[in-house]
């Protein structure tokens, strides 16, 4: 099973995945023959007890954002998280950093491709745990054998595309996220990208009558669906005041609202 209508059918469906049928399981199919299939696939017998179905069943549901690797700020969005063999299309470095940071904490390595201006500093601050983190800031022509080297081994890349992508080279990408379960975020325009992350608006705070300085951030962000076209929003700190991602806008803007002292001559 293979062609265009089965890579478009695996892209509007990162739960299921190129396979192959073993040769010799079938009379008279010697070879392996390609096909697809289903991820984390459960089988079991019809002697298991309800009970255990149900237990495992229920851990699974209730532990689906923890699966996804996602602040929660960020889960709704995404349909409880990122999504193993899809990309996605993110506008804004900052955004990108909350996206990384939380795989980064929950134990995964992440890669960041082609984005010079992405700092050791920066990604530390905003929660990237710099010891599983693999920056590659000028990969050069050959710049999408080094995002595929990476899909290999590493389970979150970003990248920043230097030039146009053709649809062939993002179906073969697409094929090796598929079979590693990798994610691939991108900064910038991508053929079949599961969903497009941007900021809609932004609003800065700290500053005072003269006085203060930039502290926090309020946005709104907006996750479209490419399949579905549904667009969900969110309105996040994004830094709040400590520098990472938060939920609580009302909240946090509200400390951030609360008057300051000012500088006066003494003496």
């Amino acid at each position: 099973i293979r062609g265009p209508a089965i890579d478009a059918l695996l892209a509007r469906h990162p739960y299921m995945t190129e396979a192959r049928i073993a040769g010799g399981l079938y009379v008279g199919v010697d070879e392996s023959v390609p096909t697809i299939g289903v991820r984390a696939s459960v089988l079991t017998t019809d002697r298991l007890d309800e009970q255990a179905a149900y237990e495992i069943t229920r851990a699974v549901g209730e532990n689906l954002q923890a699966l996804g690797d996602l602040h929660p700020a960020l889960a709704g969005l995404l349909d409880g998280g990122l999504q193993p063999g899809a990309a996605y299309s993110v506008s804004g470095g900052a955004l990108l950093l909350a996206l990384l940071a939380e795989p980064s904490q929950a134990g995964s390595w992440c890669g960041v491709v082609g984005i010079p201006e992405l700092g050791a500093e920066a990604a530390g601050s905003a929660g990237v745990v710099l010891e599983r983190l693999v920056l590659v800031s000028q990969p050069g022509e050959r710049w999408l054998s080094v995002v595929a080297a990476l899909a290999e081994a590493l389970p979150l890349v970003a990248v920043r595309p230097p030039a146009q992508v053709r649809d062939a080279d993002a179906a073969r990408l697409a094929a090796r996220l598929r079979e590693r379960s990798s994610v691939l975020l991108v900064c910038g325009d991508w053929p079949r990208v599961t969903a497009k992350l941007g900021i809609a608006e932004a609003h800065w705070s700290g500053l005072g009558s003269g006085h203060g300085y930039l502290d926090s951030r309020e946005v709104l962000v907006n996750a479209t669906n490419r399949h579905s076209g549904i667009s969900r929003t969110a309105r996040l700190m994004l830094p709040d005041s400590t520098g990472r991602l938060s939920a609580d806008a009302g909240e946090t803007m509200a400390e951030q609202t609360q008057p300051r002292s000012t500088l006066r001559a003494v003496g």
